[in-house]
């Protein structure tokens, strides 16, 4: 049987069967996905006079933080925006939990995951239509050269 001929005979059924995980792939938003578990009691403070804050010090630089260095995992985004004033927000995507979220000082500013292109405001709004979600923000504060990143 030929190639062709033996594609035939399987049918919609097995075509279905074969493409339908690889449409499913990418779902706007699965919550079933949790790659990375979503940080939770986010409290920790930032020296920003150690070597790893120096992007810090130009506008749009910003660093990855473990909230907490027993997870294993760096989980908190801290940057400052074009105006001057630290931000943080959560490095795990609200599309799929992936931790690929960045601050890009494109656009005005914006945190962006690298995985399927979601963008969001500084706020945790979602920009685009990857994803409905929005994006966990922390508070921050700053006390002299510390600067403390918690949730309200």
């Amino acid at each position: 049987m030929e190639r062709k001929d033996f594609l035939r005979s399987l049918g919609a059924g097995a075509a279905f069967a074969l493409t339908f995980p690889c449409l499913n792939g990418c779902s706007t938003d699965s919550e079933d996905l949790e790659q990375f578990p979503e940080p939770d009691g986010v409290d920790f403070t930032v020296d920003l006079t150690a070597p790893e804050s120096s992007p810090l010090e130009s506008n749009g630089g910003f660093i990855l933080v473990k909230s907490d260095p027993g997870l294993g995992y760096t989980d908190i985004v801290v940057a400052r925006n074009l105006e001057g004033e630290l931000i943080a927000a959560s490095q795990i995507c609200s599309h799929q939990q992936t931790e690929e979220v960045r601050f890009l000082a494109q656009d005005g500013g914006v945190f962006s995951c690298s995985t399927h292109g979601s963008r969001f405001s500084q706020n945790g709004t979602p920009l685009n239509s990857v994803t409905n979600n929005p994006l966990r923000v922390f508070s921050t504060e700053l006390n002299g050269d510390s600067l403390r990143v918690f949730e309200s």
